[in-house]
């Protein structure tokens, strides 16, 4: 009798132990406190920016895309495709990593008169983000019909946010982040 009630003590101990250890619905935190998703983002809006520069960064957390422009832009869509196509002949642009984002910023690479205000040396390469965690490859696709499209390649769907930052100047910032995992 007595090691039936010493077996229900440890068994409920044990039991309760585990409870204290795991309770019922917990969650593991977000990593780095990221509670962004993967879901597409995006803002409507037109304006009379044109881009002007792409570079990069990386974070203890992400890694980040910045598209400055020249003026206000307000509109943007950022998501996940099954694979990035150039403005206007629809051609597929190979990037590098398991997911590809298409970042899609309504204002043009190109003034008033047609000339490029954002020409990078290698389209296919416009950022360099040799040794990054999450990027893999920035390719600056072109702009057609006011708008402007960059394909990111990156290690693979993870979470990612889109806003936008004023300044410097009268300028104005896409920001894209992408976190370097779940």
């Amino acid at each position: 009798m007595k090691k039936r009630i010493l077996a229900a003590l440890a068994t409920c101990a044990l039991l309760l132990g585990l409870g204290m250890l795991a309770p019922a619905g917990a969650v593991a935190a977000p990593y780095c406190g990221i509670r962004w998703g993967s879901l597409p983002d995006s803002a409507t809006g037109t304006s009379a920016a044109q881009v002007e520069n792409l570079r990069s960064g990386r974070h203890t957390c992400f890694d980040r895309l910045v598209v400055d422009l020249e003026g206000d832009v307000s509109g943007y869509s950022v998501s996940y495709v099954e694979r990035v196509s150039q403005l206007g002949s629809g051609r597929a642009v190979p990037l590098r990593g398991g997911a590809d984002l298409a970042v899609l910023v309504d204002a043009p690479a190109y003034d008033a008169r047609g000339r490029a205000t954002y020409s990078p040396r290698t389209p296919s390469q416009a950022v360099d983000v040799t040794g990054y965690a999450t990027f893999r490859q920035v390719a600056f696709t072109g702009s057609f019909e006011g708008q402007t499209l960059i394909g990111l390649g990156v290690r693979a769907r993870l979470p990612m946010r889109a806003f936008v930052l004023d300044g410097p100047g009268d300028g104005s910032r896409l920001v894209v982040d992408v976190a370097h995992r779940w």
